[in-house]
């Protein structure tokens, strides 16, 4: 039997296939938002999901989940 995750733990649960290239990047600006830089992780998730939104569109999820949690309300 399997246990549904929560909204929190599906966003930073890496995909089966996920490049590793981008869950190191997406490691490194939950890092660097939690160091209290949220607006340059921001940006620079932003400009990954600009890169990655024809191509990869796995990443682009990945770096659009990532926006989506930096910028909730806490």
């Amino acid at each position: 039997m399997t246990t549904a995750r929560t909204g929190a733990e599906a966003a930073t649960a890496p995909a089966a296939a996920a490049n590793p290239l981008t869950e190191l990047l997406v490691g490194a600006l939950q890092a660097l938002a939690d160091a209290g830089e949220v607006d340059r992780a921001c940006r620079i998730a932003g400009h990954a999901c600009a890169a990655l939104r024809h191509d990869d569109p796995a990443g682009w999820r990945r770096f659009n989940v990532l926006l989506h949690r930096l910028t909730r309300p806490r």
